[in-house]
């Protein structure tokens, strides 16, 4: 039986995926690092309440199977581009080193479909630097997430969030073709790939919305 390590577990697919990970009987511990608590009282859980941005200081703690990180802000969020670059960059790298210390042969990681490590866009050459920080580490199966827009019910802005999905719904029928890697994906899709991946491994490494589709299916 297998032990998971996932970051991100309070955001929206990352919660998905711990409850996947939880029902699964392939996995017998699954670690948590988050700054708060995810609620999840199942034995197999195991939480580790920390300053994320410190993440370096538990590398005796960060050993797993496999790796899952979901780790991700927006810029209204943290609207610091300091504060966003340490997050949205920081700790996924973190993550990519302490894994190839400690031998683990397995890291996914959930970036955005404008990552770009030559845009002029901060956010999207910020997951761009990201990107290539964590392909740096050389770890054997590393599998690079590029969702388009993520739809799903968020604690905050419900009702903004019920616009932006029936807005994305609308405009999903218009990306037919090469353009189906544009298409908006819920959350719930992106876990369930995630979960796939690992067991799969496939080929590619940098994954978009319409394979991600495709492997959550499997």
């Amino acid at each position: 039986m297998k032990t998971a390590i996932v970051l991100g577990a309070t955001g929206l697919t990352g919660g998905l995926l711990l409850d996947k990970l939880v029902k699964d009987d392939n996995y017998k511990i699954i670690k948590v690092f988050t700054r708060r608590t995810t609620g999840n009282k199942s034995p197999k859980v195991k939480e580790f309440i920390i300053d994320l941005l410190l993440l370096d200081q538990f590398t005796t703690d960060f050993i797993a199977d496999e790796v899952f990180c979901c780790i991700g802000t927006t810029a209204k969020k943290t609207k610091d581009k300091t504060v966003y670059k340490s997050i949205d960059y920081g700790i996924p790298v973190t993550a990519a080193k302490l894994a190839k210390a400690n031998g683990i042969e397995v890291f996914t990681v959930v970036s955005a479909m404008g990552a770009n490590l030559k845009s002029s866009v901060f956010y999207n050459k910020t997951k761009g630097e990201m990107e290539a920080s964590v392909l740096e580490q050389k770890i054997k199966h590393t599998y690079i997430l590029r969702p388009s827009l993520i739809k799903g019910n968020r604690q905050e802005s419900r009702l903004g969030e019920d616009i932006g999905n029936f807005i994305a719904n609308f405009m999903n029928l218009f990306l037919i073709g090469s353009l189906r890697k544009y298409r908006s994906i819920k959350g719930e899709t992106i876990a369930t790939a995630l979960k796939n991946i690992v067991v799969l491994k496939p080929a590619e490494t940098i994954i978009f919305s319409n394979k991600i589709k495709e492997i959550s299916k499997l």
